[in-house]
């Protein structure tokens, strides 16, 4: 589902999780490799998110730099608190540290 939120187009994946969990966002640009790669290990996990994409739109350019000082994508947030960026999620799912981080 595609839905126009405040400043940016928001892509919202949903999946059938069996426990509440954190929210998991997401700024990412269309041609970034490692964007594709962090969403497509949160798909391949079935964990819901939402994507912020920063083509062409400085509002949400600038707050994403705000919120995390960096102006690289992609950086993820969960439950608000950044986790950096796709090496970084690759990290806690290797230490087994993602779903106890996602957990409510």
């Amino acid at each position: 589902m595609l839905r126009q939120v405040g400043l940016g187009l928001i892509g919202l994946f949903m999946f059938g999780w069996s426990y509440a969990m954190k929210t998991v966002d997401i700024y990412t640009l269309d041609h970034c490799p490692y964007c594709h790669r962090a969403m497509a290990l949160l798909k391949q996990k079935d964990i819901p998110f939402v994507q912020h994409r920063v083509d062409g739109n400085d509002a949400l350019r600038t707050e994403l730099v705000e919120r995390t000082g960096r102006r690289t994508v992609p950086q993820i947030f969960i439950g608000g608190q950044s986790i950096g960026g796709c090496d970084d999620l690759y990290a806690l799912e290797a230490q087994g540290k993602l779903e106890a981080l996602l957990a409510d």
